[in-house]
């Protein structure tokens, strides 16, 4: 077919069918044939990107040529890998079907070691549940009876409050009383002293009595000398003598009042004494029974404390006992929750070998599980026997060709599973792949399991460690890259 600047002539006419349409539409002036100009030369421009265009396009089918080419080369290559797949397919799952015999005939007989391992955990709860049960009621009787001895406590400190209170009360009442008797003997020692002065004025009293009479005998032998005189004074001496007799009963009166204010005081101080004799027989007995009260609170609280004392003692051992039973029950349970680990782990191998392809298929071509003695051929005169017994500890194999690297050659896989991966698994899994490396195998360490400990995650990416977890894969192309260098 003809073509004209890259156009073929069907459209090569329908442009040029366009142009004399237009041509025809617009009148030919001067402005207007500048605008067809300028429309003639965006047309040239716009004709010119479409022949660039198209030979662009036939580059591109030139190269999709090129590409069909090579993909037809690449399908009959994938169709012989195919074939190949499918015998070592077939082959693989007639080696499969005998070790999936081995393996559920291993699970039925791990499904009975997990019944009985039930079976066992079931009675240990059961028994668990019962011990704790008895606890909380030992305990609910241990707190009641631990109520009991707190109120018990606190009435007897209550009657200790009561009793200091009273023993308070009554030394206020022992101070007054002592004030009152310091008063009593006070007010003794005044009247001691009025009496002293009362006797006192009586002695002056007969002293003047006998000055008195001494004067009044002088008087009468002067009288009778001057007999004369004393008639004629003798009314005047009448009238002393009257006022001296007056005086002498006055005193006489007074001596009587002083004698009946000391009997009064005798009486009222001999009354003081029989009271206080009395307030003191019965202080003397209140505080013979306060201090036979103390007495028995003090054996009360000396039987309470020994009591107290030997129901420590008791609830220590007791404790003890439990205690000990705790850190047997402990024990048995940390024993259990190994052999737990332990079978779940040879689960976890179980399923890993099983489910190789499954699980390794993504980063290796036509993965293969393998145990290190089926290798065995292979690492002898290569490795020494304490060395090889040391692989026979490894929990899979497995071989294959990195599945993005057509030309890389075939590596091993040297893996160790763990329910919970950790560093302990990491260096394990560092060691026996070096082992193999030393036989000449290119050996990658990995670690697969259910879960991992920042630690081992940590020690898995500064070694170069491949991690498989829950169908996830870390570190693979660092380890991949390790390994071929």
């Amino acid at each position: 077919m003809a073509q004209y600047q890259g156009l073929t002539a069907e459209m090569y006419r329908a442009v040029v069918a366009i142009v004399d349409d237009r041509m025809k539409e617009i009148r030919v002036v001067r402005q207007e044939f500048d605008r067809l100009v300028e429309a003639h030369a965006r047309t040239e421009a716009a004709l010119n990107r479409l022949s660039e265009a198209q030979a662009r396009t036939e580059a591109a089918l030139n190269r999709l040529s090129e590409a069909q080419a090579q993909t037809e080369a690449r399908v009959r290559e994938l169709a012989e890998a195919q074939a190949r797949i499918e015998e070592e397919l077939w082959k693989y799952r007639e080696a499969s079907e005998a070790r999936f015999a081995r393996i559920e005939a291993a699970l039925d007989r791990l499904a009975e070691a997990q019944a009985q391992t039930e079976a066992a955990l079931k009675r240990l709860s059961e028994a668990q549940e019962r011990y704790r049960e008895a606890s909380e009621a030992r305990f609910a009787r241990i707190e009641a009876t631990l109520d009991q001895l707190v109120k018990a406590q606190a009435q007897t400190e209550a009657r200790l409050r009561e009793l200091a209170e009273a023993q308070a009360q009554t030394e206020a009442r022992l101070r007054e009383l002592a004030e009152a008797q310091a008063q009593t003997e006070a007010r003794l020692r005044e009247l001691a002293e009025a009496q002293a002065q009362t006797e006192a004025r009586v002695r002056e009293l007969a002293e003047a009595q006998a000055r008195t009479e001494e004067e009044f005998r002088k008087y009468r032998e002067a009288s009778e000398a001057r007999f004369a005189r004393i008639e004629a004074t003798l009314d005047r001496l009448a009238e002393a003598q009257a006022q001296t007799e007056a005086r002498l009963r006055e005193l006489a009166e007074a001596q009587a009042q002083t004698e009946a204010r000391v009997r009064e005081l005798a009486e009222a101080q001999a009354r003081t004494e029989e009271e206080f004799r009395k307030y003191r027989e019965t202080s003397e007995a209140r505080f013979a029974r306060i201090e036979a009260t103390l007495d028995r609170l003090a054996e009360a609280q000396a039987r309470t404390e020994e009591e107290f004392r030997k129901y420590r003692e008791a609830s220590e051992a007791r404790f003890a006992r439990i205690e000990a039973v705790l850190e047997q029950v402990v024990v048995q349970l940390q024993k259990l929750t190994d052999r737990t680990g332990k079978l779940e782990g040879r689960l976890l191998e179980l399923t890993y070998q099983q489910k190789a392809g499954s699980y390794f298929g993504h980063l290796l071509r036509r993965p293969r599980a393998l145990l290190p003695a089926e290798i065995e051929d292979q690492l002898e005169g290569r490795i020494t026997q304490e060395e090889f017994r040391e692989l026979l500890a490894v929990d899979l194999l497995v071989s294959g060709r990195p599945r993005h690297l057509a030309k890389a050659p075939q590596v091993w896989l040297v893996v160790e599973i763990s329910a919970t991966v950790d560093r302990h698994d990491v260096e394990r899994a560092r060691q026996r792949a070096d082992l193999l490396r030393r036989a000449g195998l290119r050996a990658i360490p990995t670690v697969a399991g259910e879960d991992a400990t920042m630690g081992a995650l940590e020690e898995a990416k500064t070694h170069k460690v491949l991690m498989l977890q829950d169908g996830r894969s870390w570190f693979w192309e660092e380890a991949l890259a390790e390994v071929l260098q």
